[in-house]
């Protein structure tokens, strides 16, 4: 390569050793364009979930209501991203910051960075107009489109990020993320959002459907709940279906990237991780369609297909929280028990006269309350450790042999509730360290 009569064994040392960092940076430079590309496809299907809440919305409304949930929908997308932008981005992900809430990285400044790409900021926005497109179903039929503005601007631009923040942040006070101070030693592990999003979307939606009241005609004068059905169970199924396909983004994208080996060089890496997440999400859903449908075939004597996509939503609610850190056979059984807590939730907001359309504080809240506990129980510890690494011993599922350690009982409510202990004392198998609250000051 250097001709036949050079002798320069340094220079031709040096031109070798060039040629292997040659090598080197082309191979991260690859990994670094797979991961983004991986991101940034995520991020489109998480989108395309907009197109699903919008036609699920449509046609599980009166046809008068059409034009405005169709709009109301196409405002989450418009006014989150620019609010989400200016603010939300910051306020979830800016750091460093303390355990609250994010103070860096404003109108995306100093992005793109050894910490974030623009694909990071993209598929984030995409989360949160989901948490906001969960909220206009519930407050469906009987809200004014600049009142939904306002709050869809508030939602994306604060109240989502801050709660993001809080789980998902590497600074959040109770993030799995956050290794110098994880909160009782494990932090919280909601993977894809059943908390992050999806209860703070049905929470939302709750709070908004309390405060304008059921619409005329849902309960009648004796209390008695009256059906007021949607339109189209065409578009309600057209939607469901969607939301489906983009599912395949929100869980398995989770994971932000796709070329992480586990073990170098063995066919088993975090692209397994993915297939498995994405096999978890698919049964935990398809499980809680089928208890819905004949659950509902035995208690009204019907066959109906709105109930079944309904159900098919909630086990994708639930099993958003552990979809990665679960065997497939346990995604069965956080399907099956998302189907009877929808049903059950559904009982009470009849009870208590409870007006919402979708049925979205139902599904999205109840299901992804019970997506957390259902964590707290299966979670695998080789699949905690995995996908939450750089912290040996993690607390993991209490049926799994993990004694239960993802539960607050096991803490108790002095700590988790109440700031630390009253007594200095040892409790047998907790593995948790005791602090004594020590009396104010007199003086």
């Amino acid at each position: 390569m250097f001709g036949a009569n050079t002798t320069d064994a340094l220079g031709a040392a040096s031109f070798i050793c060039d040629q292997f960092n040659s090598v080197s940076n082309k191979f991260t430079d690859t990994a670094f364009a797979v991961d983004s590309t991986y991101l940034l496809f995520s991020a489109y299907l998480v989108f395309s979930m907009q197109l699903g809440f919008a036609m699920l919305c449509a046609g599980s409304v009166r046809a008068k209501n059409t034009m405005n949930i169709m709009l109301t929908n196409v405002l989450d997308a418009a006014a989150g991203g620019l609010f989400y932008y200016l603010f939300g981005f910051a306020f979830a992900f800016g750091t460093p910051s303390n355990g609250f809430i994010g103070k860096h990285n404003f109108a995306l400044k100093d992005i793109p960075s050894s910490n974030f790409d623009y694909s990071y900021f993209l598929y984030q926005w995409a989360f949160a107009i989901a948490a906001a497109g969960i909220t206009s179903g519930s407050i469906a039929e009987r809200t004014q489109f600049v009142a939904y503005l306002i709050y869809s601007a508030f939602l994306t631009g604060f109240v989502y990020p801050v709660v993001s923040h809080w789980f998902w942040s590497v600074d959040g006070w109770a993030s799995a993320s956050n290794l110098d101070n994880l909160f009782l030693g494990s932090g919280v592990i909601d993977f894809a959002g059943s908390g992050v999003v999806h209860m703070v979307g049905g929470i939302a939606g709750l709070y908004g459907a309390l405060i304008e009241g059921p619409r005329i005609g849902r309960f009648d004068h004796t209390g008695r709940s009256v059906a007021l059905r949607g339109h189209s169970a065409s578009l309600v199924v057209l939607g469901t279906f969607l939301l489906w396909f983009g599912w395949y983004g929100f869980n398995p994208g989770s994971f932000t990237k796709i070329l992480s080996p586990y073990e170098s060089g063995n066919y088993y890496g975090q692209w397994s991780a993915v297939g498995r997440t994405a096999v978890t999400t698919t049964l935990a859903g398809c499980t809680a369609a089928l208890t819905t449908l004949f659950g509902k075939r035995i208690i009204s004597g019907h066959w109906n297909v709105v109930d079944v996509c309904n159900g098919l939503l909630g086990g994708f609610a639930a099993i958003t929280a552990g979809c990665s850190v679960v065997e497939p056979w346990a995604a069965v059984i956080c399907g099956f028990v998302a189907a009877c807590v929808l049903t059950g939730c559904n009982k009470l907001a009849e009870k208590f006269k409870y007006d919402d359309p979708l049925e979205a504080a139902q599904l999205h809240g109840g299901c992804g309350a019970w997506g957390i506990i259902f964590t707290a129980l299966f979670a695998k510890e080789k699949y905690v450790n995995e996908v939450y690494p750089g912290k040996p011993g993690r607390p993991y599922g209490l049926f799994m042999g993990g004694g239960g350690k993802l539960l607050d009982e096991t803490a108790g409510m002095d700590m988790t509730r109440h700031g630390g202990f009253a007594y200095v004392y040892h409790d047998e198998g907790d593995g948790i360290p005791m602090k004594k609250i020590e009396p104010a000051s007199s003086t």
